[in-house]
């Protein structure tokens, strides 16, 4: 969804411990607008997380209770599924085609949620997407 289509702009909540170290590295980043991620059932009511948008692109969002959705390219979405690091988007039909979700619980899963907003960002900031698949499926597992 397009920032502009998202609703008000309000700043980002502080996120739970274990989520706002992947907030904060996120907002640092050349050209990222964040800002509150409402409940999609109450915009402008509730605030429900945090949005991350390179210009009107989003790049994904953090809830509160730790789900991660990233607004995957297609083809980025089927790499990261295949190779086991993110799960398709549970809902949302066509209209999300490519996306990807990932939970945090932990301070691994918070790093491993950062890789995955970073490989996103490296795509709306122009890096080719087959760059992207090869670093996908070169990349190691770590203990989480």
């Amino acid at each position: 969804m397009k920032l502009s289509e998202k609703g008000p702009l309000a700043p980002v909540p502080v996120l739970a411990a274990v989520l706002e170290p992947v907030s904060q590295a996120v907002q640092g980043w050349p050209g990222i607008i964040a800002a509150a991620h409402w409940d999609l059932y109450r915009v402008g009511e509730v605030v429900d997380g945090a949005d991350f948008y390179v210009g009107e692109e989003e790049l994904g969002h953090i809830h509160l209770g730790g789900d991660v959705h990233l607004a995957s390219s297609p083809a980025l979405g089927q790499a990261l599924v295949a190779g086991g690091w993110a799960k398709p988007m549970r809902f949302g039909g066509t209209q999300y085609g490519g996306w990807t979700e990932f939970q945090v619980r932990t301070a691994a899963d918070a790093a491993h949620a950062a890789w995955l907003f970073e490989l996103n960002y490296q795509r709306l900031r122009g890096r080719p997407e087959a760059e992207l698949v090869a670093e996908i499926a070169g990349h190691r597992a770590v203990s989480r």
